[in-house]
């Protein structure tokens, strides 16, 4: 039975296997290499964007604040005259106590001054005793005159006649004027309420003595019109620019716990007291019915109001180091640009910055630690008013106990 051979391969189709065998090898190692080299770009990639920082921006939040602000205040009479005696002497009578009612003009007191008496009734006798010689002087210079002409009397003794007549009447105008002082004094006798009010204070008795014109020491009376009141409030530097003269205020006491009483900016002092950094204002309010009592503590509720809307961030925006008081914003190429500001008020998580921003920064919400000027970041979003800031309302109530 015969065998079957395989023919002998030839050479040249060896080396064409080779050949295609080394191909496929080395296509294989090439894109082994290239898809190693596109993991590492993408992982160098992706590493590069994970050292990015991602902040949360927002615009500043710019708010017109129609805020209250609490502060204690002292009631006082509109009109408050502390009577004391123009004359000396023992008091006679009284007729008002505390808590009256009296009239402009009534008279509420009377003091005896017999020591003003004497001296009135003096004034007087030497009034008509200066006049008797005024007239005698002037009856004299008379007779003089008619004896010229005859030359009986000389021109020297009428010149002095004359000068003794001006004498003695300058010395009349004076003893009236004398009298005139001393009536009106005696006048004073009689103590007036000097406007329609209620008497808040008597701090005199029959029989006391009355020294007259010191204007020292305890008053005889204190009249007191309280049918309109002044508010005095202290009102910290910080607040001033913000209360208005004709601004409306709430009044409250203690003594009425279910009633408020409005009343109305008057005056400011105009300065700061140095020792408490608070300027006093002035606000008045209708008492037609008595039911407010000066010298009483009342709490005053005012209304701020703002021309301009100030620029607000969250507190957690607030970077303080060596640099000072800044802000972290973020520009229009997302680097990081520092931001030096002023604060104007604290109002817990918000705060209220007089400058070093504006109203189309992007405010970078809570910065991480490292940040730099300069520095590329991803924003991530963040809340906060629109873009712009556009302005918002707002009420905020602040209390500042005195």
């Amino acid at each position: 039975m015969p065998t079957e051979q395989t023919p002998p391969v030839s050479r040249r189709k060896l080396g064409l296997v080779g050949v295609i065998g080394l191909c496929a090898a080395g296509a294989i190692v090439v894109t082994g290499i290239m898809a190693r080299a596109k993991t590492e770009t993408e992982l160098k990639a992706w590493t590069d964007d994970q050292a990015i920082p991602s902040v949360a921006v927002a615009p500043p939040d710019a708010r017109v604040l129609r805020a209250t602000l609490d502060l204690p205040g002292r009631l006082e009479a509109y009109y408050r005259a502390p009577i004391f005696a123009r004359v000396s002497g023992y008091l006679k009578s009284w007729s008002a106590d505390i808590g009256a009612q009296v009239k402009s003009g009534q008279v509420i007191a009377e003091i005896e001054a017999p020591d003003l008496d004497q001296q009135l009734l003096q004034a007087r006798a030497d009034l008509v005793s200066q006049q008797s010689s005024a007239k005698l002087s002037e009856a004299t210079l008379n007779r003089r005159k008619t004896l010229v002409a005859s030359n009986f009397v000389s021109a020297q003794e009428i010149d002095e006649r004359t000068a003794d007549l001006n004498n003695k009447r300058a010395a009349v105008n004076s003893g009236q004027a004398n009298v005139e002082r001393l009536e009106a004094l005696a006048g004073y006798k009689k103590i007036t309420a000097p406007f329609d009010g209620v008497v808040t204070q008597r701090n005199t008795d029959v029989g006391a003595l009355i020294s007259g014109g010191t204007g020292t020491g305890a008053a005889m009376f204190v009249v007191s019109d309280i049918k309109k009141l002044r508010v005095y409030v202290d009102v910290p530097q910080s607040y001033v620019p913000a209360i208005r003269l004709g601004a409306k205020a709430i009044i409250s006491v203690p003594d009425h716990p279910n009633k408020t009483f409005p009343a109305t900016v008057e005056a400011s002092s105009q300065s700061v007291d140095v020792a408490s950094g608070t300027t006093r204002m002035q606000l008045v309010l209708d008492n037609p019915n008595g039911e407010l009592l000066p010298g009483g503590y009342a709490n005053v509720k005012m209304s701020l109001a703002r021309d301009s809307a100030p620029l607000h961030v969250p507190a957690s925006a607030l970077i303080f180091n060596k640099s000072g008081l800044r802000v972290a914003t973020v520009g229009p190429d997302d680097k990081i640009l520092f931001k030096t500001v002023t604060i104007a008020r604290d109002l817990g998580r918000d705060i209220e910055l007089a400058s070093g921003i504006t109203a189309d920064d992007r405010i970078v919400i809570a910065p991480p630690d490292g940040l730099n000027d300069g520095d590329k970041v991803r924003i991530t979003g963040g809340s906060g008013a629109p873009k712009g800031g556009k302005p918002t309302a707002e009420t905020e109530k602040k209390e500042v106990k005195g």
